[in-house]
C-alpha cells in the first residue's frame, strides 16, 4: 500500500471550486491509520455543500462554533455527528474563509478489509462502506479526526489513484436531506456497486 507523502493528493487541489472537487475526489483513496493499522477505500460517491447558496449546508445561516472548520484551510477534514450516534466525514474546499465542503458518501473497500468487517459487523464488501456513516465506522473515523489536514495528518489523508473520466461520472440530486434537494450536487462512479443508492 502507498503511504509515502508524495503519493498524497496535492494540497492545491482542495482549494478548487467545491463542485469540481467533488468530482475530482472520485477514484482517489481515503486512508486512515490507527496504531499502525491502515484501512482504506476508493472514493466512489461524493456530495457538494456550499454555505453561500445551499440551505442544506451547515454554514448556510451563520458562522458558528459547530461549523467553524468549514471556513478553515482547504483540505481540512470536517467530521460531525448525526442522529447522536453516526459520524460523517467531509473535506473543506475553496479558499479559507468560505464555508464549503465535500461529503464523502461511499467507498469501495481496498486495504485491511478484515478489520473493516470487525468494525462494521457485516459479512459482505458491498455493505462495508456504502454510506457516509458506514464508511466512517469501517475506517475508524470519529470526532477526533475533525480538524486533521490531508497534507500533514498521520491519521487520515487522501491518496492519488486512478482518474475517473467525465463520461463515467453520474450526476444526481443529493439524498438524505430536507432542503436543497433540487441541486444536482451528488456525484458517483457509474455502475459502481459500492455507492449508497443508485
Amino acid at each position: 500500500m502507498r503511504v509515502l507523502a508524495n503519493s498524497r493528493l496535492s494540497s492545491h487541489i482542495y482549494s478548487q471550486e467545491t463542485l469540481r472537487l467533488a468530482r475530482r475526489l472520485l477514484g482517489c483513496e481515503l486512508v486512515t491509520s490507527q496504531s499502525g493499522n491502515f484501512t482504506s477505500g476508493i472514493i466512489v460517491e461524493t456530495e457538494a455543500y456550499h454555505g453561500e447558496i445551499d440551505p442544506a449546508c451547515h454554514c448556510y445561516r451563520a458562522r458558528t462554533p459547530r461549523n467553524e472548520l468549514m471556513f478553515s484551510k482547504p483540505g481540512t477534514f470536517y467530521v460531525y455527528l448525526i442522529y447522536g450516534m453516526h459520524y460523517c466525514v467531509n473535506l473543506v474546499s475553496e479558499k479559507e474563509g468560505i464555508g464549503a465542503a465535500v461529503l464523502i458518501r461511499a467507498l469501495m473497500p481496498r486495504v485491511n478489509i478484515p478489520l473493516m468487517y470487525e468494525r462494521r459487523g457485516v459479512t459482505t464488501d458491498i455493505a462495508l462502506a456504502s454510506g457516509p456513516a458506514k464508511l466512517c465506522q469501517a475506517l475508524g473515523i470519529a470526532q477526533d479526526y475533525s480538524g486533521e489536514h490531508c497534507a500533514f495528518s498521520n491519521k487520515i489523508w487522501i491518496e492519488r489513484h486512478r482518474p475517473i473520466k467525465p463520461e463515467n461520472i453520474t450526476v444526481t440530486t443529493r439524498i438524505g436531506i430536507s432542503k436543497g434537494q433540487e441541486l444536482p450536487w451528488r456525484f458517483y462512479i457509474k455502475d459502481s456497486p459500492f455507492i449508497s443508492k443508485a
